[in-house]
């Protein structure tokens, strides 16, 4: 009798401290917590917590006329890095779109597709240059497209980057190209791969044209090879 009224006070403990944890993108989760959770727990979307807007206010999310938090999804997802670890990743993205971001990243992980990091930009202040130099993947900033006052379709978290430092931005301007991140000019020459590298051959690339995204590195001009969206 004492040793069952024992187990159940482990149990509930170990409960409450599952409900306790907080989703901190880039912690390692083994396949057994997976497995004994079900992974749908670990593909979720939530509206836009207090804990969440913080993070974002006058960062990613300042004052604007064209969105706000209630457009907006918070996304928590898995994901395996080169190494094959599996982390928690966290992404932002509009409403619109939650469900097709879920589904497809769901399929990625299912496939083991390498992504490095998944943390809002807001990790980096957000700062684009500074969140793809570290190759993060991401979705909503406000913010304009790079050189213009135009706004970027990831102000309105209508289009996503992934692995951007394998996968650069790269434009022509006055007969000089450029490329963003900087440090990743290496990865400008597409003839050179990685297992991060994309293509219209990549699954990546497959199921976001499968959802309708429309991909920057098949543009005529600026070829943005990280970058996906709406």
């Amino acid at each position: 009798m004492k040793r069952t009224i024992l187990l159940y006070i482990a149990i509930i403990i170990v409960a409450i401290a599952n409900a306790a944890t907080p989703w901190k993108a880039g912690t390692k989760v083994s396949a057994n917590t997976i497995k004994q959770q079900g992974i749908e727990k670990f593909f979720a979307i939530d509206t836009i917590s207090n804990e969440v807007y913080h993070r974002m206010a006058n960062k990613s999310l300042p004052k604007n006329n064209h969105i706000s938090r209630h457009n907006l999804r918070y996304l928590r997802l898995l994901h395996y890095d080169i190494q094959g670890n599996i982390l928690r990743g966290e992404m932002v993205c509009n409403k619109a779109i939650a469900h097709d971001l879920v589904e497809i990243f769901r399929t990625l992980f299912e496939s083991r597709y390498p992504i490095e990091r998944m943390k809002l930009i807001d990790d980096y202040a957000a700062n684009d240059e500074l969140s793809m130099s570290h190759n993060n993947t991401s979705c909503f900033c406000y913010r304009p497209v790079a050189g213009s006052r135009t706004l970027s379709r990831h102000s309105y978290g209508m289009a996503v980057d992934i692995n951007p430092f394998y996968n650069p931005c790269v434009k022509i301007r006055k007969g000089k190209r450029i490329v963003q991140p900087a440090s990743a000019i290496k990865w400008a020459d597409r003839t050179k791969s990685s297992r991060y590298t994309l293509s219209p051959n990549d699954l990546c690339y497959r199921l976001f044209i499968k959802h309708g995204f429309r991909w920057g590195g098949a543009w005529r001009t600026t070829k943005d090879y990280q970058h996906f969206e709406k």
